[in-house]
Parts: C-alpha cells; structure tokens; sequence
C-alpha cells in the first residue's frame, strides 16, 4: 500500500510540475489582446486546446482599434485558468491578397547618418561629428533651427549663424528619442564650406511585394517589415515616399549561404500610390485602384483575414511573383507559430515545399518580402525573411499585425521622391 501511496503521490507531483511548466508558459507567450469576428468563438490552435471563457457574450465592436474591452479567462482545456485577455468582436476585414511586385521610393523625414569622415581644416583632418557624439544610425533632423529634408538642405544650414560660440545647434534622434547636440564646425581647405564631418542619405528606393489591398477604403500593405537603411540597418523614418510599378525580368537562385534575389526594374515614374508610413510592420499606403483585378487574384479576389490565433501549423500557400508581373500561387508549410506580441514580424516559420518554385528560386529570396499567405481560405500573413542557411526557409508575419499598423497611419499626403546622396 506504501509503495502504491508513493508511486501515487510522485506521479501527481510530476504532473503537477508539468502542468506548472505548460501554463507558465503559456503565461509567457500568449499575448494580452484579440480579436474575433461576431460569429465565431475564441479557440487557440496549439498544442492543447486554450479557449476564452463566456466569449460568446464578448460585445461587439466595429473597428480594430476601438478602446471597448471585454477581458476573459483563457483556459488550458476549457478548464484550467492560464491568464486573463482583452477579446474583441470586430468586423472581419476583407482584403485582396496581392502578391504583385512593387517599387517603393521613400525620403527621410530628416538625413540619417550613414559614416563619419575628416574635414580636411586648417589645423589638419578632424572630425567635429564623432567629436562631438554623433554615431552612424543617428537622424539628423534640424540643424540652427531649420528643418533638415535633404541632404542639400543639411549642408546649407551647417552654413547658417549657429550659438554664441559658433557651435551648430543640431537635433537629431537616435532610438526613437529626440536629443540635442552642439557642433563646431570646420571649414574646408577645399571649398571653404563650414562641414562636420559626416555622410548621410535622404532617401532610398527598392523592390518588395505587395501583401494586401482593402477595396472599402483604397489602402495597401506591403513588404511585412520596415525599409531600412542599407549601411545602417536603421528603419527610414518617413518623410514622403510613392509606391511605382515593377516588373521581375528574372530571379537570382538561393543555395545555402547564398539567398538569391528577384531581378527587376521600375516601370514607369508615374507613381500608382502614395506610401503614408514604413514601420517595422511594413510600408502602408493608399492607391486608387487594386495591383490585380478580382480575376487576377490567385485566391479569387478579396478573401477574410485571420486573426493571429485561427493561424494553424499546416499546408498554406504563398502568392508571389518570380516573373512578369502575374503573381502565382505556391505551396508551403507553416512548420512553427510564435504568438509572443514582442517578435513584431517573425510570428511564423514557413518551408516552400512546391517543386516549382524551388526548382526556379531555391526558395523564398529577397524580393519576395510582403508576398501573402493564404490558409484555409483566409489571409493569414506575409513571407519577412529568409533564412541564409537555408532558403527554403523563412519567417512570416501575422496579417492581422499588418492590418492593425496600417489602422494608425496617417492617409493625408503626397510628395515626389528622389535618391540623393551626399557629403556635409
């Protein structure tokens, strides 16, 4: 009887641990905030089934980013308590899977500092920059209280009256905060200008692909992260920026250690949308009509988006174009989902696995970020990255991430854009 008391007590001890381990981390990895449209019930596709209690009774509410909360238990098994979430009913968007590429051409909303160099002045080379602190990444955003949106504009208000001292009174920021510094100025044996020391750029152009169009209000989202500057790693803060037509005229093969590229060119400078804002979520912006017509649309035109927790381990397809500009679908697996609120952009592991594709791209190559996933019939994401090590293999983002960025951009303006680069 002992040993059976024993044998009794030691297993509800390792099942209690392990209970304690699995809602541990559940705790840890299930995010605060979801949504559900009015006809469903809440219901979390991973390993055990993790629903919310009374979510039928959930009010419901018609925008994304309504304030209304309605916070509930979510349950291991329907029965044990794991955390309490804000579930909202919303409106399902309806949105038309693109996977069409796109050029993107955005200026900076100020000069982000690409390197640090000498100013050849009369007491030899220095450089009053990296004296003064300013490190590669930073924006410069004002310089002797003007405004700085071109690299033209920098180098003329470095000429500008600055402090009492001569010292150039200079904004800038550096991870998301604004700062002030002073810096004295040198002038050049070569020209005579007043410089600092320091390369920046204005502005940069590229291709991705275009993940979604919302037919009820004319907005896009594309690319699933931000545009970065290349020396940087920085994202661009936005100034203005055009979305223009491309067309891939081929694709570069990725092998392990070598992730290929789509190859291909702007079309035209007639732009066909306005990019509003580039977030580590995507560029998002708004065009008068759709990239593919509702007959073009692999997936049949404008489908419903998946909430992040209707995302399941499983085949899916990916629309994306590797020739032309008629996009095409492909089959992949979606083999890992990450749920955690802080990886913005890696929600999920995806493997191509249809034969053509790899055949043609060895996988998922740069170009293809922004191309979107459909599974069950619903958007569910965006391809992100590819893995270097291996191109069959990648991370994707959660539509519903997109959709819920592209909710705070400020549709309202439009400017032209042009890829400068120059020395102050």
């Amino acid at each position: 009887m002992r040993k059976l008391i024993k044998s009794t007590t030691g297993l509800f001890l390792c099942f209690s641990v392990i209970l304690c381990v699995i809602i541990g981390f559940y705790y840890v990895v299930l995010p605060d905030k979801y949504y559900l449209s009015e006809n469903d019930s809440f219901k979390i596709n991973t390993f055990f089934s993790i629903t919310a209690d009374k979510s039928e009774n959930i009010t419901p509410v018609y925008a994304m980013q309504s304030v209304s909360k309605n916070e509930f238990d979510l349950k291991l098994m329907g029965v044990i308590p794991i955390k309490r979430a804000t579930v909202e009913k919303i409106e399902r968007p309806q949105l038309i899977p693109c996977g069409t590429p796109f050029g993107i051409k955005i200026i900076a909303g100020g000069a982000i500092v690409t390197e640090l160099g000498e100013v050849d002045g009369e007491e030899g080379f220095s450089s009053p920059a990296r004296e003064a602190g300013i490190i590669p990444g930073d924006v410069i955003i004002k310089v002797n209280g003007k405004d700085i949106t071109s690299n033209d504009a920098l180098s003329e208000a470095v000429q500008l009256e600055g402090n009492s001292k001569g010292e150039a009174r200079i904004v800038y920021t550096r991870d998301k905060k604004q700062r002030n510094i002073n810096v004295m100025p040198v002038k050049s044996q070569k020209d005579g200008l007043l410089k600092i020391g320091m390369w920046v750029r204005d502005s940069s152009a590229g291709i991705g692909t275009m993940t979604y169009y919302n037919p009820s209000d004319s907005a896009f989202g594309g690319l699933g992260h931000a545009v970065c500057d290349i020396d940087t790693g920085q994202t661009l803060p936005l100034l203005s920026g055009e979305a223009v037509s491309v067309y891939i005229s081929g694709v570069i093969k990725g092998f392990s250690g070598a992730p290929g590229e789509l190859c291909g060119s702007f079309l035209s400078r007639v732009p066909i949308g306005t990019i509003r804002g580039n977030t580590e979520s995507g560029v998002f912006g708004v065009m008068e009509n759709p990239p593919v017509t509702d007959n073009d649309a692999p997936a049949g035109g404008a489908i419903p988006m998946a909430f992040k927790q209707e995302v399941q381990i499983g085949p899916a397809k990916i629309i994306t174009t590797i020739e032309g500009n008629a996009s095409e679908e492909y089959d992949i697996i979606i083999e890992k989902i990450d749920y955690n609120d802080k990886n913005a952009v890696k929600n999920m592991v995806i493997k191509v696995i249809d034969r053509e594709l790899l055949s043609k791209s060895g996988g998922i190559v740069q170009g293809m970020s922004g191309s979107p996933i459909v599974q069950n019939g619903r958007l569910a994401g965006a391809v992100t990255h590819v893995f270097v090590s291996d191109p069959k293999r990648g991370y994707a983002i959660f539509a519903e991430n997109m959709y819920r960025e592209q909710l705070g951009i400020d549709n309202s303006e439009s400017a032209a854009v042009y890829e400068l680069e120059a020395a102050a």
